[in-house]
């Protein structure tokens, strides 16, 4: 009798302790968003990043100078066509809000809170190459696919950072895709003479979030003779099509 007691009480004991355990572990939040931290670190704070950002529009400066001393006379007035976000703007600190938060970004439900009302900074070195093509002459085209809803917000945005020529005809949101806008701005007279982003789909509609590994692979060998020249691609280590990949491991011998 004393021993059916003593098991009795053990397991009760038992199951009161692994019982909560079990429950709680259950109602854990899915944090499995974390695994970008070491993603995000590197996009906001290291000077990598921040040196790549210099690098990538140091070389924009300098292929704009030498198309500018190729074509001194322009049969057409030229434009430059650039992404926003993560090309122009870090908006790194949402990103990393939501992140800590276990809570999962990439469905962008929080997005359009932080175009009304956040705090974007700028790319390091994109204030400087944007000045240079307003002192040039050269049209700039913002084409983002931000919400139109919200323009008037990224308007105000980029006009508190100060970038130039920021204005509802200049800058282009989500509505038509991206080729289409980039066309209007040729059907407007103009001769588009780079294109920069952190998107490859910024670039042309050989590109798309959809397209296998190797057929994006595939679609940055038919370009490739753009890369550097008169596309500029800006490092975005926090988001991108990529994210499906598989890793591909090492095989011990």
């Amino acid at each position: 009798m004393k021993k059916n007691n003593f098991y009795t009480l053990f397991t009760a004991l038992l199951f009161s302790v692994a019982l909560p355990t079990s429950v709680s572990a259950k109602n854990q939040p899915d944090c499995s968003i974390q695994q970008y931290q070491m993603a995000l670190k590197y996009q906001q704070g290291s000077p990598e990043i921040q040196a790549l950002q210099q690098q990538s529009y140091a070389l924009a400066t300098l292929r704009i100078q030498q198309y500018l001393a190729q074509h001194p006379h322009p049969e057409k007035p030229l434009a430059v066509v650039t992404d926003l976000d993560e090309t122009v703007l870090d908006n790194s600190a949402l990103l990393a809000r939501d992140t800590l938060a276990c809570h999962d970004w990439s469905s962008w439900d929080t997005w359009s809170a932080w175009e009304k009302g956040g705090t974007p900074t700028l790319i390091a070195g994109s204030l400087d190459f944007f000045n240079f093509l307003n002192d040039q002459g050269i049209k700039i085209f913002y084409i983002s696919d931000r919400s139109d809803e919200n323009k008037n917000a990224t308007l105000a945005t980029l006009k508190q950072l100060k970038l130039p020529q920021v204005n509802a005809d200049q800058v282009l949101l989500l509505g038509p895709k991206k080729p289409q806008r980039r066309d209007s701005v040729t059907a407007q007279g103009y001769q588009t003479i780079m294109l920069l982003g952190d998107s490859l789909p910024d670039f042309s509609s050989d590109f798309n979030s959809k397209q296998t590994k190797a057929e994006g692979l595939a679609a940055v060998e038919k370009n490739k003779a753009h890369f550097g020249t008169d596309w500029i691609v800006l490092p975005n280590a926090s988001y991108g099509s990529w994210h499906k990949n598989t890793l591909k491991t090492w095989q011990t011998p």
